[in-house]
């Protein structure tokens, strides 16, 4: 259950993806995301509910950003085998996509705290260490997998077009993401 929410590609996963395709920082973006799943918010459920709205603004800006790119071909191909790296993005301006994206998204607490943190309140309480460590070695391995397993794909993206269908993809997606999680 843990994986299957985990590795559903989702904003967080997308943006990992992305930077690993673009081997920019990803050690970093990929530690922070795994710190960030093993993080405790779940016991400040006030906060959670006051980032919802700032959560689904940053969604909704995120996926105009990458319809915006699909839209307007900016992207250069990439040539990793001879530049050695495809980004010269600092790493702060890396990161703070993956903080908003991770600690702003609404999806990340329904998956992470809601989904996750019911399924292992049920379990038994001599079993409920074993579930926690799971579901945080599952977040370890997707991401470790994500981030670094993206390189792969790195010769499909050495065409603009690629990147123009991944970011209508992400940016339909995430838009999507945020409608569905407005609470009128």
């Amino acid at each position: 259950m843990c994986a299957s929410l985990i590795v559903t590609i989702g904003a967080q996963n997308a943006y990992v993806l992305r930077q690993g395709i673009l081997r920019s920082h990803v050690g970093k973006i990929v530690v922070f995301c795994i710190l960030s799943d093993f993080a405790l918010v779940a016991r400040y459920p006030r906060f959670v509910h006051a980032l919802l709205y700032v959560g689904l603004a940053y969604l909704v800006w995120f996926g105009i950003g990458a319809l915006r790119r699909a839209w307007k071909p900016s992207h250069q191909s990439i040539d990793i085998a001879s530049s050695g790296a495809a980004s010269t993005l600092s790493a702060r301006a890396a990161l703070l996509p993956a903080i908003a994206l991770t600690w702003l998204n609404p999806h990340v607490y329904l998956d992470t705290f809601l989904l996750i943190g019911t399924a292992g309140g049920r379990e038994p309480e001599e079993a409920r260490l074993a579930f926690a460590i799971g579901a945080m070695f599952v977040s370890f391995v997707w991401f470790i997998a994500l981030g670094y397993g993206a390189r792969t794909l790195a010769p499909l993206f050495k065409r603009a077009g690629a990147w123009r269908v991944f970011d209508s993809i992400i940016g339909a997606m995430v838009i999507g993401i945020a409608i569905t999680q407005v609470r009128i």
